[in-house]
């Protein structure tokens, strides 16, 4: 175990040597986001009492930018690694699976609470939320993080180029995204929908992180807590059993 600091450490150079494309771009993105939704449904759309539409987006968009860049982290670094052909490098190392799971998965927590902490800071500016229950929130940022960095690792391993990552990406990861309830309440939707919304653990996530803000929450933080513990635990032994049988990396 005593490599993985310096892959952890390599592996958070490398996102933070091009910072104005992995931290300062998904800010903007995320301020975008605000000024936009918040304008438009300002006055149309109310969630909690004594809570503006603005004040509820803002967590969602802080949750949302720290998951998306947690999994692209991991993710566009393996993919890059196996394309461009410097993997080999570290399959010389005498580094474990556990080595590279700590690394990669600590390096993409670590990318998405940055990322997350730059959101929270530049859109908290249009509207403070509060912080009712901090410890709740420092919990499911980096449980959150850590889960996607693990779903990262395990397309990067998958994915044999650029495209097929995108497509995971972008069918998989990105509608999970945004119908975990970022934008919305899930009591708003109708009862079919509320019940798919329960089985996606994206919006668990988010619900769980923005009680943390309000103290209110569609579902109980402790169950939010108990299902993204498990799907982490789910994910994390599958990423550290393909790490170990090297797939798709040692042929």
């Amino acid at each position: 175990m005593t490599g993985w600091r310096a892959l952890l450490y390599k592996e958070v150079l490398r996102f933070w040597k091009v910072s104005f494309q992995t931290v300062a771009a998904p800010v903007l993105t995320a301020v975008l986001y605000l000024l936009i939704f918040g304008h438009v449904l300002e006055n149309h759309v109310k969630v909690y009492d004594s809570i503006s539409y603005t004040a509820f987006l803002v967590p969602g968009l802080v949750m949302m930018s720290v998951l998306q860049n947690a999994f692209a982290n991991s993710s566009s670094s393996l993919i890059q690694s196996k394309i461009m052909g410097n993997l080999v490098f570290l399959l010389l190392t005498p580094l474990s699976h556990w080595s590279w799971f700590f690394a990669y998965v600590g390096s993409s927590v670590a990318r998405g609470l940055v990322v997350g902490s730059g959101v929270f800071v530049v859109t908290a500016w249009f509207a403070p939320p509060g912080l009712v229950a901090p410890l709740w929130i420092v919990v499911f940022a980096v449980l959150g993080a850590a889960l996607l960095g693990t779903l990262g690792l395990i397309a990067g391993l998958w994915a044999e180029k650029f495209d097929q990552l995108a497509a995971f990406q972008n069918f998989v990861i990105m509608p999970m995204t945004f119908l975990s309830g970022v934008f919305y309440s899930i009591h708003s939707l109708p009862p079919f929908w509320q019940g798919v919304s329960h089985l996606n653990p994206f919006f668990y996530m988010i619900d769980g992180f923005r009680f943390g803000f309000f103290g209110q929450s569609d579902v109980s933080p402790w169950l939010s807590l108990t299902i993204v513990g498990v799907a982490l635990a789910v994910a994390s032994a599958l990423a550290v059993h393909l790490l170990r049988i090297g797939y798709k990396i040692r042929s």
